[in-house]
């Protein structure tokens, strides 16, 4: 038997192997969807579709990742989780189903209702980033950030400049930037902030094919955008720190973006999920009695965080995301650049259509990402069948994630409306009650669709007919993007 013989002869029968192996395998790990998106995979190519799923198959954390999220709830006293509790719980005012919504939350992500809030809504870069600047530089104890994308450029100088004057006064800086987001930040800039006294740690090392002692797989990213300044402002949203245009990574398109500035006792939920990350990445814990300052009422905003990530339970934003959709009365507006859905988002979607609800959706008419991008198109047809209103945002880069529902419920965070935000990454969201809360989402929402273009059933249909073949063979794979 020659050895081009032999090779073959291992080929053929060892990808038999893998295709036997992982059939039993995968379907005991994996929802049915998912499950035959990998099985698809491994049938048309058994040994690259078997190192793909050992890279990126499972989204359980490593064990000690999750112990030392554990140690780090031991070790707060009931009188030092101030970041959990914050207040007692006043969201008994409300109405009945606002009521059994907050506790929903607070169940999924074990933070409950504040009031006393106040917050302005951020929509252009520059103002963000000059706010930011502007707080930090009044920085007295401590500056905690925590960012996807973190890099410096012509826009941002002006922040490392705020985040060295801060150190320099002798505030506690930390940075926490995801390892592969801010990945040549970390290779060429982390040192000039290091060196003026910055702490800069990266969530989430990748390692390819293999588990590290925190990080599951090489796409488990930390996608969190929070900034704390003395315990008494914060900031989240889906703003990254760079420029619009994210180093002309489409086109030069500039990416839209919100943020919320807020003050008042939701900052110190704010600063809770920051210590959690930073625990867990560096294992110190924070001084409790110098970060968490006794809260203050500033205002008569009610706001709720939702953190959400492998680490939970449940996938804690689609849920709420569903319960939010069954109880919606009347309209429904959700801004998202990458729309992936479950089929629980899509029932919920059919089941609120079905019962007369408006639901426009506002997506990018041209993404940054072709495979994602691609297999958002490919719901549409079934979106447009629901009568659901879908509208193309013109010319930029639609980054927002938002969503309300009637005139009393607003979601603004990290998340997008995709599986991946559901289940693999760290996000942050931001659940916000009442009429004055939701009308000013409302309203950049409102901003965005007269940006946009309304697309038609009979435009959709009437598209090339290897474009139906590219969204349906994308589609196949969407549980894995």
């Amino acid at each position: 038997m020659t050895a081009g013989v032999f090779l073959y002869s291992f080929y053929d029968l060892s990808s038999i192997a893998i295709r036997i192996f992982m059939l039993c395998y995968i379907p005991q790990r994996h929802s049915p969807t998912t499950a035959m998106s990998w099985l698809l995979a491994i049938y048309f190519w058994p040994w690259m579709g078997f190192l793909l799923y050992i890279a990126f198959g499972s989204t359980a954390l490593p064990r000690e990742r999750i112990e030392r999220h554990e140690a780090l709830l031991r070790s707060l006293t009931a009188d030092k989780a101030t970041f959990r509790r914050i207040l007692d719980d006043e969201s008994h005012w409300l109405p009945e189903e606002l009521v059994r919504f907050g506790a929903l939350g607070k169940k999924l992500g074990d933070m409950c209702i504040t009031t006393g809030n106040s917050f302005l809504l951020i929509d252009r870069e520059e103002d963000f980033l000059n706010k930011l600047c502007a707080d930090i530089d009044g920085a007295k104890e401590s500056v905690h950030l925590l960012y996807y994308i973190f890099a410096l450029d012509s826009m941002t100088e002006r922040l490392f400049a705020s985040l060295e004057g801060a150190a320099a006064r002798g505030a506690e800086c930390r940075l926490l930037v995801d390892a592969l987001g801010a990945k040549p930040f970390l290779k060429k800039d982390a040192s000039r902030l290091r060196s003026s006294g910055v702490r800069v740690e990266k969530a989430l090392p990748p390692g390819l094919f293999r588990r590290t002692a925190t990080t599951a797989r090489y796409d488990l990213r930390n996608h969190r955008k929070i900034a704390v300044i003395d315990g008494r402002i914060g900031y989240t949203g889906s703003h990254n720190v760079t420029e619009p245009s994210y180093g002309g990574k489409a086109g030069g398109r500039l990416w839209k973006d919100l943020t919320l500035r807020l003050t008042g006792p939701v900052v110190l939920q704010l600063q809770g999920v920051f210590m959690e990350d930073w625990y867990v990445e560096t294992r110190e814990l924070l001084p409790t009695e110098q970060v968490f300052p006794r809260p203050e009422r500033t205002g008569q905003a009610i706001v709720q965080t939702v953190p959400s990530g492998p680490s939970y339970p449940w996938q804690n934003y689609q849920r709420l995301v569903v319960a939010a959709l069954h109880g919606a009365k009347k309209r429904v507006v959700i801004t998202t650049p990458y729309l992936i859905p479950d089929d629980e988002l899509l029932h919920a979607l059919e089941t609120a259509a079905l019962g007369d609800v408006r639901i426009q959706l506002v997506i990018p008419e041209r993404s940054d990402q072709f495979l994602v991008g691609s297999a958002a198109k490919a719901y549409f047809d079934v979106l447009l069948d629901m009568g659901v209103e879908i509208y193309l945002f013109q010319e930029n880069i639609l980054h927002s994630k938002t969503m309300t529902v009637d005139h009393s419920l607003a979601f603004l965070g990290t998340s997008n409306f995709d599986i991946r935000s559901f289940a693999l990454n760290f996000e942050l969201n931001l659940v916000l009650y009442g009429t004055e809360e939701t009308s000013a989402i409302r309203m950049a929402q409102e901003r965005y669709i007269a940006e946009s273009r309304r697309l038609t059933a009979e435009e959709w249909n009437g598209r090339p007919r290897v474009l139906r073949v590219v969204h349906g063979v994308t589609k196949l794979f969407s549980p894995l993007l």
